[in-house]
C-alpha cells in the first residue's frame, strides 16, 4: 500500500485522483460535484485507517464497522451502488451530530457501477491517505481541496483561503490551549485546522481539561452552504478535532442573521468572510425577470444598518469576540475606504476596539480574481466613553512591489517572514518603523477624509497615473492561464453536448 509521506508525495496522489474527472465527466458529475463525491469516499477510507492504527491509544471508531469502507470493497459490481447509497442514507440520519452533518443529504453522483467500483477499489483503496504518523496530516485531503479551488469557473475558490496566508495570520495571533476559536465563514475549515496545529506544535502538555475543551467545542466554525460545511466538518473530524456522534462543530446557518450568544462569544476570530459586497438574494418569476433583493440585518448589536455584507461581518465579529478577544480578519480595500456606512464603522471599530495592525496584500493570491484585500487585526475591550482604544494603528504595506500568481509564483509563507517580525508576536507593543511598516496615531487617522484607512506611501517602479502595473512576463502568464481556463471551459461544454446529443440518439432509437 502506498503510504504519501510529504506534501509532495500527496500531490501527486491528488493529481492521479484528479485525472478521474474526466472519466466521471461521462458519468454527469459536474468539476465541483467531483470534489464532494470523492471527499465523501475518501472520508470513509481515512476513518477506517484511524480505526485500523494498532497503537490503541490513537484508534478512534468514527464510522461503525458495519457501514464503513471495508464493506465498500467487499461488495461486488451489482450490489455495490445499492451498499453505498444506504451508507449515505444511514449516516445521514442525524444532522445535528458531526458524522449526520456530513453525510445529511449526500448523494451517490456516479451512476456507473463500474466506474465507482474502478474509483474505490482501484484509486482510493491501494494509498494509505492518513500516513503513518499518529496524528493524520490530511496533506491529500487539503490538496484535493485546494485542487478544486483551483477550478475558478467553478465557483469552489471563494471558499480557499491559501494556507501561507492562513499561517501567518496564525503565527501573529498565536492561538493558545484555553482559546474559545472561531471562524464565522469557515469555508472548509483551514483557519480552524491551522489553529489547532499551532496549538498542538506549541502546547504539547495539554492537561485532561483542554484537551476536552476542544474536542467539545473549543473550536468550531459556522458555514452558509451545506456541501461546503460538510467539507469542514469531515476536516475537523480527520484531524481529531470532536466527537463523530458528538454535536456538530459546523453550524450550518447565516452567521449574520443574529446577534452571538454568550456562550457562542469567542477568545479568538480567524475568518476571511466571502468577498461579495451586498447580502441579498436573486428570485426568477415564471416570465424570466430577475429581481435583486438587498438583505440589511436588523440587529440591535450592529452598529450601523447596511446591506454591505462585509461591512457587516466585522461588525459581527467584533460582537463575537469576549472581552479582551483578539481578532484577525481578511477584508477587501472597500471595508477600509467606503463612506457612509463604511465610515461610521471604522469610527467605532476604532473606538470601542484596539485595532492595532492593518497588513496590506498583493493581488494574484486569490482565487477569486483581481480581489484587493488586507488582513486586519484588532482586538475588543470594555466600553470606555472617555477615550478611543485604538492609540496607534501599524500598517505594513506588502503590496507595492509585489505581483503573484496562482500557478508560476504562488505566495509562499516565507514571502512573509519580514511581517511576521515587523508584527513581533512575542510583545507587539515594541515595534520599529521599516519602508513597509509605518504607525499611524488615532489622532492622524481620524484627520483623514472619512477616516479612511486605505493608506499608501510606497509606490511602484512602473506606476503609471495611479494605476499598478506589473512586469509583461506576470501580465502574460496570466493571458495565458485565463485563456487555458476558458479552453478547458469550452472543451468541457463541447464534451457535455456530445453527450447530451448522443443520449438523445439513443433515446430516439429505443423508441
Amino acid at each position: 500500500m502506498t503510504v504519501p509521506k510529504t506534501a509532495a508525495e500527496a500531490k501527486q496522489l491528488v493529481d492521479k485522483l484528479w485525472s478521474y474527472c474526466h472519466v466521471l465527466r461521462h458519468d454527469g458529475v459536474s468539476t465541483i460535484d467531483y470534489v464532494d463525491q470523492l471527499t465523501l469516499l475518501l472520508f470513509l477510507k481515512m476513518a477506517q485507517e484511524r480505526a485500523d492504527r494498532k497503537s490503541f491509544g490513537s484508534r478512534q471508531e468514527i464510522v461503525p464497522a458495519h457501514l464503513g469502507w471495508q464493506t465498500l470493497v467487499d461488495a461486488d459490481a451489482d450490489e455495490l451502488k445499492y451498499r453505498y447509497e444506504n451508507i449515505l442514507d444511514r449516516l445521514g440520519r442525524r444532522p445535528d451530530t458531526a458524522l449526520g452533518l456530513i453525510y445529511h443529504g449526500a448523494e451517490n453522483k456516479i451512476r456507473n457501477a463500474a466506474t465507482l467500483k474502478r474509483l474505490i477499489v482501484d484509486l482510493i483503496d491501494k494509498v494509505n491517505w492518513s500516513g503513518t504518523g499518529v496524528d493524520i496530516k490530511g496533506d491529500a485531503y487539503e490538496a484535493l481541496l485546494e485542487k478544486g479551488a483551483e477550478d475558478v469557473k467553478s465557483g469552489a475558490g471563494q471558499y480557499f483561503t491559501p494556507r501561507a496566508l492562513i499561517d501567518v495570520m496564525v503565527q501573529c495571533v498565536r492561538p493558545r490551549p484555553d482559546d474559545t476559536i472561531v471562524d464565522p465563514a469557515c469555508g472548509t475549515g483551514g483557519f480552524l485546522l491551522a489553529a489547532h496545529d499551532y496549538i498542538n506544535k506549541n502546547h504539547n502538555d495539554l492537561t485532561k481539561e483542554e484537551a476536552q475543551h476542544f474536542r467539545s467545542g473549543g473550536i468550531s466554525g459556522v458555514e452558509l452552504v451545506h456541501d461546503t460545511a460538510r467539507l469542514a466538518q469531515m476536516n475537523l473530524l480527520l484531524h481529531g478535532i470532536g466527537e463523530p456522534g458528538g454535536r456538530a462543530l459546523i453550524d450550518v446557518r447565516d452567521a449574520l442573521a443574529k446577534p452571538p450568544s454568550a456562550e457562542e462569544r469567542a477568545t479568538l476570530v480567524l475568518a476571511n468572510p466571502p468577498f461579495g459586497r451586498k447580502s441579498g438574494f436573486t428570485t426568477v418569476d415564471e416570465f424570466g425577470r430577475v429581481t435583486r433583493e438587498d438583505v440589511s440585518y436588523d440587529r440591535t448589536d450592529f452598529w450601523v444598518t447596511t446591506s454591505n455584507k462585509q461591512l457587516n461581518f466585522v461588525q459581527h465579529i467584533a460582537n463575537l469576540l469576549k472581552i479582551d478577544g483578539r481578532a484577525a480578519v481578511v477584508v477587501p480595500d472597500n471595508v477600509l475606504f467606503e463612506g457612509g456606512a463604511g465610515e461610521t464603522l471604522r469610527r467605532r471599530l476604532l473606538k470601542e476596539c484596539d485595532v492595532h495592525t492593518l497588513l496590506r496584500l498583493p493581488t494574484g493570491i486569490f482565487y477569486a480574481g483581481g480581489v484587493k484585500a488586507n488582513v486586519l487585526f484588532f482586538d475588543r475591550k470594555r466600553a470606555r466613553p472617555e477615550q478611543p482604544w485604538t492609540s496607534k494603528l501599524w500598517v505594513y504595506d506588502f503590496r507595492a512591489g509585489q505581483h503573484f500568481t496562482l500557478r508560476q509564483n504562488r505566495l509562499q509563507a516565507h514571502h512573509l517572514d519580514d511581517f511576521v517580525q515587523a508584527y513581533n508576536p512575542d510583545n507587539r507593543h515594541d515595534r520599529t518603523e521599516s519602508e513597509r511598516f509605518r504607525c499611524f496615531t488615532y489622532d492622524e487617522l481620524l484627520t483623514r477624509e472619512k477616516v479612511n484607512l486605505d493608506i499608501t506611501w510606497l509606490r511602484d517602479r512602473d506606476l503609471d497615473d495611479g494605476d499598478e502595473l506589473q512586469p509583461p512576463e506576470v501580465i502574460a502568464q496570466e493571458i495565458v492561464e485565463d485563456l487555458q481556463a476558458a479552453l478547458d471551459e469550452f472543451a468541457a461544454v463541447a464534451e457535455a453536448l456530445q453527450l447530451a446529443k448522443a443520449e438523445r440518439e439513443g433515446n430516439v432509437a429505443g423508441e
